[in-house]
């Protein structure tokens, strides 16, 4: 048989199995991939230099209560049908399949296995349901939009983080992206498969906070039950405690003494219950500030601050505005079905020039808000569309007609005894037709002159009863 007959199967055999509707996955007998075929690729959301001629176990991770049906395969020489699995491939994403895997023999000896999938990843999720605990994570470090040399540095600082399993504490200011970051940590971390549980200290008073963390023993007080604390449902996983410095220094003292024992003791028990939890803290303050005006215990903040994160402000990163835009606006393309392609010039300076006090959060609201009162056919975000609270900030432009313009305005007009807002009107129709002179009747030209969209000049010029020319 000649090479050029081996090559021709090799081709056939590589169509079948790329057309096939099932995954198909083999290895040889070190375990390093040797077949994997498209519907897997798909399955498992990998490209094929990501897992062929590599050993599958440097690819994808499992549980610890389960380890891979085709290793299992290869060490034990059984074959298994219909068996469900659950793993994780290079991204950390869930998989569930069905399978059906054999061993390959050659003269008795074990050579390599073949692993047939079928996905249920999508009926795994559907069956799940509301069974999914809110805390259940979205966010990874990818996730994470910024690549100004601020935002790489706290993002590796962040990845390293993820790395060990020593308490982490977030300082940022409100709006910073701070729980994305304890989301990311957790996900790239050893612990991604256990639970993530998030509370903010300062969303409860202290009687009811102090019960949640650390659950109840029943008769401990007038209607209490058997209840496991934050801690204990976090077991295995990570709990981030978001403004921690909004904690009594009463309560700062309990939590301090479960960081340093790994123990809790339930409110009205007798006994201490061990818990392996990575604790995550985040503050929007300086934790000097807080330590200094006694509102942070300083060994509590020494426990914590192991790895402390730093996330910088907006304001200090303007060089990410562009990129956080874009994210922003393709989000909510695909929420309100629309096609907007960006900003105006006009818009995109002032946001370089605006102090982003609300940090990222204030941008995201102020894109949603502007595409929410667009025309379903405007493409650019424009002046004029960004909310009300925002522009009455922009102090650094002067936004309103020279005086001059206004004075000859006046003079030109008999009829000044008119309601306001037929004057305004009336001075909007003859500031655009002034403009639409100057710039010889063009509306395109018009519209970048005065800042709006043509659909929106057209549109003004219709309802002012401007004759088009």
């Amino acid at each position: 048989m000649n090479i050029e007959y081996l090559q021709y199967l090799n081709r056939i055999y590589k169509r079948i199995l790329d057309e096939v509707d099932v995954g198909v996955h083999a290895v040889d007998e070190t375990g390093k991939t040797i077949i994997y075929n498209k519907k897997m690729m798909q399955m498992e959301s990998m490209e094929l230099q990501d897992v062929m001629d590599k050993n599958l176990l440097d690819v994808f991770m499992f549980k610890d209560d389960q380890s891979s049906t085709l290793v299992k395969a290869l060490q034990e020489g059984k074959e298994t049908r219909n068996v469900k699995q659950t793993y994780f491939n290079n991204k950390r994403r869930e998989i569930t399949t069905i399978n059906d895997t054999i061993p390959i023999f050659e003269d008795e000896k074990i050579c390599g296995a073949v692993e047939i999938a079928r996905d249920v990843t999508k009926l795994e999720r559907l069956i799940k349901g509301n069974m999914t605990r809110s805390g259940t994570t979205r966010y990874t470090f990818d996730s994470i939009t910024g690549t100004s040399p601020a935002m790489k540095e706290v993002i590796e600082s962040a990845k390293r983080a993820a790395r060990t399993s020593s308490y982490v504490l977030i300082v940022g200011e409100t709006g910073t992206g701070k729980e994305l970051f304890a989301q990311s940590i957790h996900n790239a971390s050893s612990r991604f498969s256990g639970p993530f549980i998030s509370q903010n200290c300062a969303a409860l008073p202290d009687n009811l906070i102090e019960s949640l963390l650390f659950g109840t023993k029943k008769g401990a007080f007038t209607g209490a039950v058997d209840q496991p604390g934050l801690f204990e449902q976090a077991n295995g996983g990570t709990l981030l405690l978001d403004e921690i410095n909004s904690l009594n220094l009463n309560l700062q003292a309990k939590l301090l003494r479960v960081l340093q024992e790994k123990t809790i003791r339930r409110i009205g028990d007798t006994k201490d219950t061990p818990v392996d939890v990575r604790v995550i803290a985040n503050m929007n303050e300086d934790p000097i500030d807080a330590i200094t005006e006694n509102r942070m215990r300083k060994d509590l903040y020494y426990r914590l601050g192991v790895v402390t994160v730093f996330i910088p402000p907006l304001r200090e990163r303007k060089e990410d505005i562009p990129l956080l835009v874009k994210d922003f606006i393709e989000k909510y393309n695909e929420r309100f079905q629309m096609n907007v392609k960006g900003l105006s010039e006009e818009v995109h300076q002032s946001f370089m020039e605006y102090d982003w006090n609300g940090n990222v959060r204030e941008l995201e609201h102020i894109i949603e808000a502007a595409m929410n009162i667009m025309m379903d056919d405007e493409e650019i975000i424009m002046y004029p569309h960004l909310p009300f609270q925002y522009r009455s900030k922009m102090h650094n432009k002067e936004r309103v007609a020279p005086a001059s313009s206004v004075d000859t305005f006046i003079k030109d007009r008999a009829d000044l005894d008119i309601p306001l807002k037929q004057q305004m009107e009336l001075f909007e129709k003859t500031y655009i037709e002034h403009v639409w002179r100057k710039n010889n009747y063009n509306i395109s030209k018009t519209a970048t002159v005065l800042g709006l969209s043509r659909q929106s000049l057209q549109y003004r010029m219709k309802k002012l009863n401007i004759k088009s020319k």
